[in-house]
């Protein structure tokens, strides 16, 4: 398995893709087979800022679009339970083992491990469900576009600034002064809405549970580039008529966990009021999708013209709103809920850290 130096395709699709290889049959103590599939990344992750680790995103994401790729058509990612290991390397391809755990008539299970030259840097367990066609009862909180209203009216999603790479002050200052250089972050446009107003206030700063965050994604590129076909030249009726089958919902789930991770334990220490610190990682992330189908995708259909091309889709843009209810014993919480276009309240994230102060600043 050699190192990678290229930089990571803008398309979400191609930076998902995965090369399969021959699937294996184990035997446990008990004499029991079980299944065993094995896929290889091909393009290299993000690297946020100038530090050595890759993006925990991608992993996580990555490692359920494997376990994606084990079970039949109408099968959608449900949620995935992981932990982080190891710090992810940018410069080697991951290596995920999935193995069969249960074959159910509504849901089936997968554990995934993510390895790098051997070593095992992310353990995931994977659930997919097929639509039960139920729908008998239903609530929700009130969606983020009502209640952030007069924050976001009036703005287009594009005129929120880019979410950096690393939000940290001491990044962004470095930035402003051209001492650090931004690197496109690939596969999703994430925008940061400027909540200053709102967490400046006095209740905000005396309860940092209310501290909230909004962040702005939608998607990049066709969701056939990593067809294996030049997903240029499919027709706009193609593409459309491929994902209303549902053919690309799971890649869609993991969009949406993709940018659920970014940025998102660096909200905690903002709400904290702590500028500095020595140390902070990912110890777990879950991901609980609530809605399948025409919730996830990230085509904007409606808005589709003549001259319109595959390659110039127009985007939904969904909304991740975060808040961090608890923090002590060198640890953090980011809790997270992801937005569909029209209020519906698509899933919900939580992602355990390690949060250590020490008087030192952040090393990725």
């Amino acid at each position: 398995m050699g190192k990678q130096s290229r930089k990571s395709p803008a398309s979400f699709a191609e930076l998902m893709a995965l090369t399969p290889h021959n699937p294996q049959t184990t035997t446990l103590s008990l004499n029991e087979p079980e299944k065993v599939e094995r896929f290889e990344s091909i393009a290299p992750p993000y690297r946020p800022g100038l530090g050595s680790r890759a993006f925990g995103g991608h992993v996580y994401a990555q490692s359920a679009y494997a376990a994606s790729k084990t079970v039949p058509t109408g099968f959608v990612i449900h949620s995935m339970t992981g932990t982080f290991i190891l710090p992810g390397r940018f410069d080697v391809p991951y290596v995920y083992t999935v193995r069969h755990l249960r074959d159910g008539a509504v849901y089936y299970t997968r554990a995934v491990d993510a390895r790098q030259e051997g070593q095992i840097c992310f353990s995931g367990i994977c659930s997919l469900k097929r639509d039960e066609n139920r729908d008998e009862f239903r609530h929700q909180a009130t969606p983020a576009q009502e209640r952030f209203s007069s924050i976001l009216l009036g703005k287009r999603p594009e005129d929120h600034s880019v979410s950096p790479s690393v939000d940290a002050d001491w990044w962004t200052n470095q930035v402003a002064e051209g001492g650090f250089v931004e690197m496109e972050f690939p596969g999703l446009d994430v925008r940061k809405v400027d909540m200053t107003g709102y967490n400046s206030s006095f209740e905000v700063k005396a309860s940092p549970e209310k501290y909230r965050q909004l962040t702005l994604y939608s998607l990049k590129g066709s969701p056939a580039a990593d067809s294996g076909s030049d997903s240029n030249s499919s027709s706009i009726e193609e593409l459309q008529r491929r994902e209303e089958s549902g053919e690309f919902d799971n890649l869609y789930a993991c969009a949406h966990m993709y940018s659920s991770d970014k940025n998102s334990l660096l909200l905690i220490p903002r709400a904290l009021g702590i500028t500095y610190w020595s140390s902070m990682a990912s110890l777990t992330l879950t991901v609980v999708f609530h809605l399948h189908g025409e919730p996830l995708r990230m085509i904007d259909w409606t808005t589709i013209r003549d001259e319109t091309t595959p390659a110039e889709l127009p985007r939904r843009w969904f909304i991740q709103e975060g808040w961090t209810p608890r923090s002590g014993e060198n640890r953090a919480v980011h809790e997270s809920w992801l937005w569909s276009p029209d209020g519906k309240l698509l899933a919900t994230s939580y992602q355990d850290s390690m949060l250590r102060l020490n008087g030192g600043t952040l090393k990725l």
